[in-house]
């Protein structure tokens, strides 16, 4: 069976980054935004963990973003809600600065162009738990655009995250391809590597 299709995995992969720098950077913009509303930085960063964590056990009953939100929620009571509009300014305003520590690889516009050449459907199967933005930041620091993507999988349009196989099968139904017409691209063997148990 022929190749249709190639999923690639983004942070550590079409975008070099060191993911603790990376996370560490994050975490210091996004409470130091969120300081100037009264939230205490330690407090938010764990509750985001927890946010995290709960949308990488998500079912599939509700998106990562509604299962994240519900864990604010839980945490902070309803009145978090009405904080994501300077979550959101973070993304918009702030989220552009961590381009500094990430790297940059020609080769990604490359082979993601030498796909589309061949005329196979490509993929950013990068793990769902941020906003839309701010995975669009993250493609255009690796040189690429949206439109280089038959799909790209954020926290709100997605129910599962790595290394779920439920987010990887749920990938190939919106491309309509069987895992054997499919190749992963990516750096991490737990989160990306785990596709060779779905064929």
């Amino acid at each position: 069976m022929s190749i249709k299709a190639v999923l690639f995995d983004l942070d550590g992969t079409l975008l070099p980054m060191d993911q603790d720098i990376f996370v560490k950077s994050y975490f210091g913009g996004i409470s130091k935004k969120m300081l100037t509303r009264g939230y205490d930085p330690k407090k938010l960063i764990e509750s985001i963990f927890l946010g995290t964590y709960e949308m990488i056990k998500n079912k599939g009953d509700k998106t990562n973003e509604q299962v994240f939100w519900d864990k604010m929620v839980e945490i902070y009571g309803p009145s978090i809600l009405e904080e994501t509009p300077y979550f959101d300014e973070f993304y918009i305003e702030s989220f552009d600065n961590l381009q500094t520590v990430c790297g940059y690889k020609p080769e990604a516009k490359q082979v993601i162009d030498l796909c589309k050449e061949k005329g196979l459907k490509v993929v950013l199967a990068t793990n769902p738990i941020f906003p839309a933005i701010a995975t669009k930041k993250r493609i255009k620091w690796a040189g690429l655009n949206e439109e280089d993507f038959e799909l790209i999988t954020t926290y709100d349009n997605s129910s599962y995250c790595k290394p779920n196989l439920k987010y990887y099968e749920t990938i190939l139904k919106q491309i309509n391809v069987s895992p054997e017409e499919c190749l992963m691209v990516g750096n991490d063997v737990g989160d990306d590597m785990v596709v060779t148990n779905f064929g």
